[in-house]
Protein backbone atom coordinates (compact mmCIF):
# COMPACT_ATOMS: atom_id res chain seq x y z
CA UNK A 1 0.00 0.00 0.00
CA UNK A 2 3.02 2.29 0.10
CA UNK A 3 2.33 3.25 -3.53
CA UNK A 4 -0.70 5.25 -2.39
CA UNK A 5 1.61 7.94 -1.02
CA UNK A 6 1.77 9.60 -4.43
CA UNK A 7 -1.91 9.32 -5.31
CA UNK A 8 -4.81 9.19 -2.88
CA UNK A 9 -7.37 6.40 -3.03
CA UNK A 10 -10.17 8.94 -3.54
CA UNK A 11 -8.41 10.44 -6.53
CA UNK A 12 -7.86 6.97 -7.97
CA UNK A 13 -11.60 6.32 -7.64
CA UNK A 14 -12.34 9.61 -9.45
CA UNK A 15 -9.96 8.66 -12.27
CA UNK A 16 -11.68 5.32 -12.79
CA UNK A 17 -15.13 6.92 -12.58
CA UNK A 18 -14.13 9.43 -15.25
CA UNK A 19 -12.72 6.76 -17.54
CA UNK A 20 -15.71 4.45 -16.93
CA UNK A 21 -17.78 6.69 -19.21
CA UNK A 22 -17.55 5.47 -22.80
CA UNK A 23 -17.32 8.97 -24.31
CA UNK A 24 -14.68 10.17 -21.85
CA UNK A 25 -12.59 7.04 -22.36
CA UNK A 26 -12.70 7.60 -26.13
CA UNK A 27 -11.86 11.29 -25.77
CA UNK A 28 -8.98 10.54 -23.41
CA UNK A 29 -7.62 7.82 -25.68
CA UNK A 30 -7.73 10.18 -28.65
CA UNK A 31 -6.01 12.97 -26.69
CA UNK A 32 -3.26 10.63 -25.53
CA UNK A 33 -2.57 9.76 -29.17
CA UNK A 34 -2.51 13.31 -30.52
CA UNK A 35 -1.08 15.41 -27.72
CA UNK A 36 2.55 14.67 -27.13
CA UNK A 37 3.69 14.95 -23.54
CA UNK A 38 4.53 18.54 -22.70
CA UNK A 39 2.60 20.01 -25.62
CA UNK A 40 -0.82 21.62 -25.76
CA UNK A 41 -3.74 20.92 -28.09
CA UNK A 42 -6.64 23.29 -28.42
CA UNK A 43 -10.00 21.59 -28.62
CA UNK A 44 -10.22 22.91 -32.21
CA UNK A 45 -6.81 21.45 -33.08
CA UNK A 46 -7.72 18.16 -31.44
CA UNK A 47 -10.92 17.99 -33.48
CA UNK A 48 -9.34 19.12 -36.71
CA UNK A 49 -5.90 17.52 -36.68
CA UNK A 50 -5.80 14.82 -34.04
CA UNK A 51 -9.29 13.65 -33.32
CA UNK A 52 -10.75 14.19 -36.75
CA UNK A 53 -14.48 14.50 -36.62
CA UNK A 54 -14.95 14.01 -32.89
CA UNK A 55 -18.62 14.94 -33.08
CA UNK A 56 -19.30 12.29 -35.71
CA UNK A 57 -17.10 9.67 -34.03
CA UNK A 58 -18.85 10.09 -30.72
CA UNK A 59 -22.16 11.51 -31.88
CA UNK A 60 -22.14 14.15 -29.14
CA UNK A 61 -22.90 17.87 -29.09
CA UNK A 62 -20.12 20.42 -28.48
CA UNK A 63 -21.61 21.23 -25.06
CA UNK A 64 -21.47 17.53 -24.15
CA UNK A 65 -17.86 17.36 -25.32
CA UNK A 66 -17.10 20.34 -23.09
CA UNK A 67 -18.75 18.59 -20.13
CA UNK A 68 -16.67 15.45 -20.69
CA UNK A 69 -13.45 17.48 -20.94
CA UNK A 70 -14.33 19.17 -17.64
CA UNK A 71 -14.89 15.78 -16.00
CA UNK A 72 -11.53 14.51 -17.27
CA UNK A 73 -9.96 17.68 -15.87
CA UNK A 74 -11.72 17.30 -12.52
CA UNK A 75 -10.34 13.76 -12.24
CA UNK A 76 -6.84 15.10 -12.91
CA UNK A 77 -6.42 13.28 -16.22
CA UNK A 78 -5.98 16.41 -18.33
CA UNK A 79 -4.86 19.98 -17.80
CA UNK A 80 -7.05 22.81 -19.11
CA UNK A 81 -5.87 26.35 -19.69
CA UNK A 82 -8.03 29.18 -20.94
CA UNK A 83 -6.56 31.84 -23.22
CA UNK A 84 -9.31 34.27 -24.16
CA UNK A 85 -12.07 32.24 -25.78
CA UNK A 86 -9.82 29.26 -26.42
CA UNK A 87 -9.37 26.40 -23.99
CA UNK A 88 -6.14 24.42 -24.25
CA UNK A 89 -6.06 20.81 -23.11
CA UNK A 90 -3.05 18.64 -22.41
CA UNK A 91 -2.79 15.13 -21.06
CA UNK A 92 -1.57 14.87 -17.47
CA UNK A 93 1.06 12.20 -18.02
CA UNK A 94 2.26 12.41 -14.41
CA UNK A 95 -1.03 11.13 -13.00
CA UNK A 96 -1.06 8.17 -15.38
CA UNK A 97 2.54 7.34 -14.46
CA UNK A 98 1.45 7.24 -10.82
CA UNK A 99 -1.49 4.96 -11.68
CA UNK A 100 0.86 2.73 -13.67
CA UNK A 101 3.25 2.54 -10.72
CA UNK A 102 0.45 1.37 -8.44
CA UNK A 103 -0.58 -1.44 -10.77
CA UNK A 104 2.88 -2.48 -11.85
CA UNK A 105 4.26 -2.83 -8.33
CA UNK A 106 5.09 -6.36 -7.33
CA UNK A 107 2.75 -7.52 -4.55
CA UNK A 108 4.35 -8.16 -1.18
CA UNK A 109 5.51 -11.76 -0.78
CA UNK A 110 5.53 -12.53 -4.52
CA UNK A 111 8.80 -13.65 -6.03
CA UNK A 112 9.73 -14.22 -9.63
Amino acid sequence: MSNYKTIEAGQLVNIFKALANDHRLKIYTILTRCCTSGTLCTSDEASRYCVGDLDSQLDIAPSTLSHHLKELHRAGLIHMKRDGKQVFCSVNTEIMQQVHTIFSAKPVGVTQ
